[in-house]
């Protein structure tokens, strides 16, 4: 005898809306616990000997607590005892992992390929956590976000939907999305989103395989936020927004002739439009010569019939 899902529910005890609303929280704490690997591991290049209490003091996971964290933390491998140790970055059990689709591809135009990476920066012994998205031919920040938390939705979603944005009179259809396997970049309002605009997702096994989003969060945090008096989470977001402006309209790139990400893109658009209107013009030409031809012919088979 069968029984459908919602007689299961009433037998149980228990409603529907209970079971997705568990479903939905259980899905946040994934999100949340999946990055935290990777902030411990960028936290121990710095304090190499930092142990487990301390960093849940420096990180202050709202979603777990402290004893919590310490098995957690046991149970990943970051015992500062073990020498040697295997860091994983994701929990591979459920995880969504998309295929790598921009290895070995030549990228050669905007809107080719975005990459996103998510990064923390230390405020009076408070972490907060900053995302970027670029394009990866011009290196430009189209989307950012500076959040108190690790949800989807104050890190990775707003900032995809500043870049959405920053495009808007683009076609985004085939576009690759380019990041680590963090949680925040297969959760489900994150693929819907992408979904929406024929994004395609992309991921990569090892941080140097998303080097452009990397250097960018050193660049920005290096040489911009480092050097400002930053002692709330307003005067970070304020200083990031500035950070954003100076490196994606004045901090020139090797890679881009010396210039900055605007005025590289600036000149694509520029270049294009003269190819396009040389190209209208030669075929204008064209047109107006065919239509000359058409006019002579035709008036020389007038002529043979008037004689």
């Amino acid at each position: 005898m069968s029984m459908s899902l919602n007689q299961l529910y009433r037998v149980i005890g228990i409603s529907k809306q209970a079971v997705h609303k568990m479903l939905n929280l259980n899905q946040k704490r994934k999100d949340e616990s999946e990055q935290l690997n990777r902030f411990i591991e960028e936290i121990r290049k710095d304090h190499p000997t930092m142990g487990m209490r301390d960093l849940y003091f420096k990180i202050k996971p709202e979603f777990m607590g402290r004893d919590q964290f310490e098995s957690y933390c046991k149970k990943s491998g970051f015992m500062i005892e073990k020498k040697k140790r295997h860091c994983v970055t994701t929990d591979s059990s459920g995880v969504i992992r998309f295929p790598d689709f921009i290895k070995e591809l030549n990228i050669v135009r905007l809107n080719q390929v975005w990459q996103s990476d998510i990064t923390y920066y230390e405020v009076n012994g408070k972490f907060y956590y900053i995302t970027f998205i670029i394009d990866s031919y011009s290196r430009r920040i189209l989307g950012y976000s500076v959040s108190c938390r690790l949800l989807t939705s104050q890190t990775t979603l707003p900032a995809l939907n500043m870049a959405i944005k920053t495009r808007c009179n683009s076609d985004l259809k085939g576009l690759i999305f380019h990041s680590d396997g963090g949680g925040q970049y297969y959760a489900q309002e994150f693929l819907k989103k992408t979904k929406a605009f024929g994004i395609i997702n992309s991921m990569c096994k090892n941080a140097y395989e998303n080097g452009k989003a990397e250097r960018v969060n050193g660049v920005i945090k290096n040489n911009y936020l480092r050097h400002k008096q930053i002692n709330s989470f307003e005067k970070l977001v304020k200083e990031v927004d500035h950070a954003v402006s100076m490196y994606n309209y004045e901090k020139p790139h090797i890679k881009l002739k010396r210039k900055s990400p605007i005025q590289f893109e600036n000149n694509l658009l520029s270049l294009n439009r003269k190819k396009t209107a040389k190209m209208t013009k030669l075929f204008d030409a064209k047109i107006n010569k065919t239509l000359l031809l058409a006019n002579i012919k035709s008036s020389e088979k007038q002529g043979k019939k008037t004689a």
